[in-house]
């Protein structure tokens, strides 16, 4: 069974950084996009980066310069690494796996990925 386990969440004050890490069950780039959403209470899921198997990356705009997702095939592991943290990006963090097709201009709707983590919580105070 697939499984994708996040990890490195926390609770760290406006500034701070954080590295969140995603390993997968299995061989990462089985699934052909990876990424990683974050969900706030009362909003809706939302795509922060996702990267693919041609090593594309995609950011939504307000993590641009501030977060950089990659992925380390020998471990399995998909990462985001979270400088100058703000409050406004406290959130449940998840990862998922697209084992369709590599990213493209779907890669933020939650109906692209197959296969989900359990989250991880991230908390930026200010």
């Amino acid at each position: 069974q697939v499984q994708l386990v996040e990890s490195g969440g926390g609770s760290v004050q406006a500034g701070g950084s954080l590295r969140l890490s995603c390993r997968t069950s299995g061989y990462v780039y089985n699934w052909y996009c990876v990424a990683w959403f974050r969900q706030a209470p009362g909003k809706e899921r939302e795509g922060v980066a996702a990267i693919d198997n041609l090593a594309t990356t995609h950011y939504t705009d307000s993590v641009k310069g501030r977060f950089t997702i990659s992925v380390d095939v020998a471990k399995n592991t998909l990462y985001l690494q979270m400088n100058n943290l703000k409050p406004e990006d406290t959130a449940m963090y998840f990862c998922a796996a697209n084992p369709w097709r590599a990213c493209d201009s779907t890669w933020a709707r939650t109906t692209a990925y197959g296969d989900w983590g359990q989250g991880t919580q991230v908390t930026v105070s200010s």
